[in-house]
């Protein structure tokens, strides 16, 4: 723990966090690290190997139980259980997608690390991997592009639903899509071309499977969906949906605490994207932005000039007139001149600036045909959070914008992660409790939060 620069009450922290993230229940006491070490306490297990992981993590080598004089227990083997390296080509994907589509209950609970070069390996194992051979099918019932049109049909249907609020019920009707895609390209017969599409399709609800999962605090397994998204939309030689799903696996270390491998992981994104699409190029960029806004290894000063450089990236590519002769991906849709706002809103609140973040934000609210309540939900807590976090706050507009979002909230919204900024904003404005209306916004934030809880 000295090594690592961590105190006892700091270690608790973030052991608490860590076991969160692995979805574990169990939580430790603030002051229980200090009678490990001061009355050689042994703790029971998943303590062992979760103190082990996180220090591995920290100091950047391996760490064991026995290495802090501890027993082992079987939850290390959940902790480090990462599947088998497979190839990048279509027996590689098929491999991933039936561990995730025909694992049983006890292969379901294990979890892969969230941070460090297990989530950083795969990225530039990509980077690097040779184009996937020809993946036609020779035997089975023949497919057709056009059968591959109606299936991606119901992605998009999915993907839309998603766009409105997440939850564990959209994720099981995801996870039955993935099945019925699995089992297409085990049984059925198809070119290289069709064969290509469904793979897409595969890497793509993938993808939407990882995000749902990521979305309602299930970590361990987005993961494991991002990690497969990945070596999937390889084999479909989809270099857009590959760097897309790259962004969301940053985004996720991000969310982790892992601004670091957020980076890395937003940047091979951005270089293994050759395309001229805007969106794509604006999505990547973004995801940039919000890995170095987090990026606490970094000086202020480094955070601000980089999460600034790739907001201005994002923007100049949305502006562009260039478009790819293929065209922008169905997927990239999302991307627009709203959302975009809201991103660079996100980045600069991070980062504290106020002003300009207030100035995204509001851009991002401005009202259009579509409206997708989750991110209406998640604009309105940020922008209440610029008042609340200002040097002098204005509780009103924080009040205004902190109701509009416990609205979309409550009953319509299903987002853990949304809900974590409401709870960001709530612990904020609890110093001005007194002051006008402060409490009754905390009260009716008080069973939203306890929901997600």
């Amino acid at each position: 723990m000295t090594e690592a620069g961590l105190t006892s009450g700091r270690f608790a922290q973030r052991l608490n966090k860590y076991a969160a993230a692995m979805g574990r229940q169990e939580r430790v006491h603030v002051k229980t690290p200090y009678k490990w070490i001061k009355k050689g306490e042994v703790p029971r297990p998943p303590w062992p190997a979760l103190c082990a992981q996180l220090l591995s993590q920290d100091l950047g080598r391996p760490v064991t139980p026995a290495d802090l004089g501890w027993p082992d227990d079987d939850t290390a083997e959940h902790l480090s259980a990462i599947d088998e390296p497979t190839t990048w080509d279509a027996d590689g994907a098929l491999r991933a997608l039936h561990a995730l589509t025909q694992a049983g209950p006890v292969h379901r609970r294990r979890f892969l690390q969230l941070l460090g070069t297990s989530i950083t390996t795969p990225a530039h194992e990509w980077l690097l991997a040779h184009p996937a051979e020809a993946v036609a099918r020779t035997t089975g019932t023949a497919i057709s592009v056009e059968f591959v049109d109606r299936v991606d049909e119901i992605t998009a249907s999915l993907r839309r639903m998603d766009d409105h609020g997440s939850g564990g019920e959209l994720l099981a009707l995801v996870q039955e899509h993935l099945r019925y895609v699995t089992t297409l390209l085990d049984t059925r017969r198809y070119t290289d071309t069709v064969g290509r599409r469904l793979y897409a399709t595969a890497a793509e609800v993938l993808r939407l499977a990882g995000f749902t999962a990521f979305d309602t605090a299930q970590h361990a397994l987005a993961q494991r969906y991002f990690v497969a998204a990945l070596r999937t939309a390889h084999t479909a030689g989809d270099k857009a949906l590959a760097a897309n799903v790259l962004g969301f696996m940053s985004c996720q270390a991000k969310d982790l605490g892992g601004g670091r491998e957020a980076v890395l992981l937003a940047e091979t994104a951005r270089t293994g994207y050759p395309g001229a699409s805007g969106p794509v190029r604006a999505i990547l960029a973004l995801r940039a932005a919000e890995a170095y806004a987090n990026d606490q290894t970094a000086s202020k000063t480094r955070r601000t000039t980089d999460t600034r450089r790739a907001i201005d990236d994002a923007f100049t590519a949305l502006d562009s007139t260039a478009t790819p002769s293929y065209g922008a991906p169905s997927w990239s849709y999302w991307m627009t001149d709203r959302q975009a706002h809201a991103q660079a809103g996100y980045c600069y609140l991070t980062i504290g600036d106020h002003p300009r973040a207030r100035h995204h934000l509001h851009r991002s609210l401005q009202p259009q045909e579509s409206d997708y309540s989750r991110e209406q939900a998640l604009r309105d807590v940020l922008l209440a959070t610029t008042y609340q976090q200002q040097p002098q706050p204005d509780l009103t507009q924080a009040l205004v914008h902190g109701h509009r979002a416990i609205d979309s909230l409550t009953g319509e919204v299903d987002s853990p992660r949304c809900v974590s900024h409401l709870a960001h904003l709530v612990s904020g404005l609890g110093p001005y409790r007194r002051a006008r209306g402060v409490a009754e916004l905390i009260g009716r934030a008080r069973p939203v939060l306890a929901a997600v809880s």
